[in-house]
Parts: C-alpha cells; sequence; structure tokens
C-alpha cells in the first residue's frame, strides 16, 4: 500500500436574504468533529474538511458528501484515507467558521485540507471586502493545519444556487453574478497562496437541466453532483500525492 514519502527498501519511491430562509431549509444538528489519528504515524492519511453546508453534506447521508466520497476515492486509489475530521455546518458564514475553529483549537496537523465557504455570506448580503478578509484568514488557517505545505490545501469554489427549485422567483441572474463576484475573490486569494483551486460552479450549474443534481430539499447538491465534485477534486489531490 502506498505510503506518504516512505521509501521502500530504498529502490522505489512511493508517493500527495430574501423572505425565504437559506439556513432553515431543514433544522440540523451540530457537527462534531472525528478526530484522525495524527499526520506521521505511517499508516492513514488523515483529512480535514472547512465549510458549510455543502461540506457536511446538507440533506444526503454522510457517505454521499464530498468529503466522504474524496476519502473513499483516494482509497481506491490504494492509498490509506481515515474518516474526514469536519469542521462545518449549514448556514455557516466565514466569521462563524472562524469562529468554530477557534473553538475547536484542533492541535492536530492533516495531510489533506480543504475549503469550501461563502455562500451565506451571499445569501445574507454580507459585505464582500470583509469576505475577502475572512476567507484569507481561514485559508492561513488551512496552510497552518496543513503544516504549511502549500500542495495539501485545496479549495472548491462556490456552487450556484441560483438554478435551484429553492432560488424560484428569485433574481437568478443577480445571484449568478454575485456568486461569480465571491468566486473571483476565493479563486485570486488562493492563487496568490499557490494552493490548489477546484471550480465545481460550472457542475453546479448543469442543475437547471438535471434535477437529479438536486438533494431532496430543493437547493443542496445530491450525491450524484457531490460524485462529480470528487472526480475533479480527486484528481487534484492525486497529484499532490505523488
Amino acid at each position: 500500500m502506498k505510503k506518504w514519502n516512505l521509501i521502500i527498501l530504498t529502490i522505489t519511491a512511493l508517493t500527495g436574504c430574501s423572505s425565504k430562509n437559506m439556513d432553515n431549509v431543514i433544522v440540523t444538528t451540530p457537527v462534531i468533529p472525528i478526530v484522525a489519528p495524527p499526520v506521521g504515524n505511517g499508516t492513514t492519511l488523515t483529512y480535514l474538511a472547512l465549510g458549510d453546508s455543502y461540506t457536511i453534506g446538507e440533506s444526503v447521508p454522510a457517505d454521499q458528501s464530498f468529503p466522504y466520497q474524496l476519502a473513499s476515492a483516494l482509497n481506491k486509489q490504494e492509498y490509506s484515507v481515515g474518516k474526514p475530521t469536519i469542521i462545518a455546518r449549514t448556514g455557516w458564514t466565514t466569521d462563524e467558521l472562524i469562529r468554530e475553529i477557534n473553538n475547536q483549537n484542533l492541535k492536530s496537523k492533516f495531510d489533506i485540507v480543504t475549503l469550501l465557504i461563502g455562500v451565506n455570506n451571499q445569501y445574507r448580503h454580507y459585505n464582500i471586502d470583509t469576505y475577502r478578509t475572512e476567507f484569507v484568514q481561514l485559508l492561513n488557517t488551512a496552510l497552518s493545519y496543513a503544516n504549511g505545505n502549500k500542495k495539501h490545501v485545496f479549495v472548491l469554489s462556490i456552487p450556484n444556487w441560483g438554478v435551484t427549485p429553492f432560488a424560484k422567483g428569485q433574481d437568478v441572474m443577480q445571484i449568478t453574478k454575485e456568486i461569480a463576484q465571491y468566486n473571483a475573490i476565493n479563486k485570486e486569494e488562493s492563487e496568490k497562496a499557490g494552493v490548489s483551486y477546484t471550480d465545481i460552479t460550472p457542475i453546479s450549474q448543469q442543475a437547471i437541466a438535471d434535477p437529479s443534481l438536486v438533494a431532496a430539499d430543493g437547493l443542496h447538491p445530491s450525491g450524484k453532483m457531490y460524485m462529480l465534485w470528487t472526480g475533479l477534486l480527486s484528481a487534484e489531490v492525486l497529484k499532490s500525492l505523488k
């Protein structure tokens, strides 16, 4: 089995808001992180996922969320990845994620760290300049959890919820424009930091023609959409593990 930077027999090196309330579409309970084994134990790669409802997989079983599908995809490639440590909750904005990370005060370092955050800033019409400031703070936090290794941090773009049934009757063009503005920021800052950036927004926009990409709540991605995200993301992660 492949292990992180382990040299075997010195021969082969093996490699890495409106009238509707978006937050109340479905009532959820807080997610309690499952802390994976510490990095460097020689057996299991550790994974930390930071975000909001898109990270916990609102309205789908946990194993259909993209963090669990990513871990599964890597395991199928003969890597050993433990259960994701997840700090995320439906409705969280950047400041709420920052606050909970501080509350959790995790001491471990991780081999893989993903970050997807910002849709609720857009939904609540928060100041977009504040988003930039807080996104950069979260990106630096992700880098810290990755022990400063830029190759181990992976940012995902914000999906476009404007094409979902939930957005019916709202200004879809304006939502799409605002999501694009937020994504321009997180992409720019990710590139400045030298970390991987996976644009899953075009996949999310396919939901306008394919209802099977949306969960039963009419807003969040289905397991099928998360699978498509995972296909793009896993390719980036695998490159970093080699």
